[in-house]
C-alpha cells in the first residue's frame, strides 16, 4: 500500500496506517486519495472511472465542498476528514434515506469508541458534541428513469482544526478541541468505514434498528421546534421520525411529514 508524504497545512495522511486498521470486505478497499478535488461527492456521482461499489474518495481540500442546499463546506487542508462513499448494491429494495441516518450513527459511534465524546444527533444530518457541530453528512444520488443507480454519502468531520473563525448558525467544534489533543485521522477513518460496512448490513436486514438507535441519540424528539425551509417556516412538536427517516411534526392535533428543513428549538 502506498505511503503519501506530500505536505499540507496540517499533518500527512499515512495510507499504510489507515490500511492496517481497515477491517472491511468491500467498503474502502477501492480507496482514492486526492490532495485537491472540487467535491468528493461530485466526483463519485459522475465518474466513469471510479464507479465500483464501496469506493471511498478522500479529498484533503475541496474547492467546492458543500453541505445541504448547496451550502459551502470549508475545511482546512490536512487537518480534517472530508470523504465520500459510493454504494451501488441493493438500492432498489431498501429505504435510501435510512443510509443518511445510519451514517450519522456510524460517525457518532466511531467518535465515542475512540475518544469517549458525548454525541447527539440532529435531524436530518448533523453530529453534535455539547450542541456544537463536529460533523455533517450529505447523501446524494443519481438515477436512470425511476431507478436509483448510485448513492454517494459525503461525510465531513472536524478532526484536528484548532479554531473556527466566523459566524455560524451552529457553533462548530473539532475532535481536537473536545478531546484536548491531536488525534489520528487514519484511525478515525478506518473505524468509520469498518462501522459503515456493518451498518449497511443492518440497513438491509434490520432497518428498524437504525431508526431506534437514531431516536435514542436525538434529544429534540418531544420538544417544540421551528423548521425553516427556504422562505417557509413551521413550528410544532417534533413528534417522531417515520419508517423512512423523515421528521413527523405535530401541529395542534395534526401530524405532518417533513422531508427537508433546518431544525432548531423554539
Amino acid at each position: 500500500m502506498l505511503n503519501i508524504y506530500q505536505k499540507f497545512g496540517g499533518t500527512v495522511f499515512k495510507i499504510e496506517e489507515f490500511d492496517i486498521k481497515l477491517d472491511t470486505e468491500v467498503i474502502g478497499r477501492n480507496f482514492i486519495y486526492s490532495d485537491e478535488v472540487e467535491s468528493t461527492n461530485s466526483v463519485l456521482l459522475n465518474s466513469k472511472e471510479f464507479n465500483q461499489h464501496g469506493t471511498v474518495l478522500l479529498g484533503e481540500f475541496q474547492t467546492k465542498g458543500r453541505g445541504r442546499k448547496e451550502r459551502s463546506w470549508v475545511s482546512n487542508a490536512g487537518q480534517n476528514l472530508t470523504f465520500s462513499i459510493l454504494i451501488k448494491d441493493d438500492l432498489k429494495e431498501h429505504k435510501i434515506n435510512l443510509v443518511n441516518l445510519g451514517s450519522s450513527l456510524v460517525v457518532a459511534q466511531a467518535l465515542e469508541n475512540l475518544f469517549q465524546l458525548n454525541i447527539e444527533l440532529k435531524w436530518p444530518n448533523d453530529v453534535l458534541v455539547e450542541k456544537k457541530k463536529i460533523a455533517g453528512i450529505l447523501l446524494e444520488s443519481t438515477s436512470k428513469g425511476s431507478k436509483i443507480n448510485r448513492v454517494v454519502i459525503g461525510i465531513g468531520i472536524n478532526v484536528n482544526q484548532p479554531n473556527f473563525p466566523g459566524k455560524f448558525d451552529i457553533q462548530p467544534t473539532s475532535v481536537r478541541k473536545e478531546f484536548k489533543e491531536l488525534v489520528s485521522r487514519e484511525r478515525l477513518l478506518s473505524e468509520i468505514l469498518n462501522l459503515f460496512e456493518d451498518m449497511l448490513e443492518t440497513w438491509k436486514k434490520e432497518p428498524k434498528k437504525i431508526l431506534n438507535d437514531w431516536r435514542n441519540r436525538c434529544k429534540m424528539i418531544g420538544e417544540r421546534i421551528k423548521i425553516i425551509d427556504g422562505e417557509k417556516q413551521k413550528s410544532g412538536v417534533f413528534n417522531d421520525i417515520d419508517e423512512d427517516g423523515f421528521l413527523v411534526l405535530k401541529i395542534a392535533d395534526k401530524l405532518e411529514k417533513i422531508h427537508f428543513g433546518d431544525v432548531s428549538l423554539r
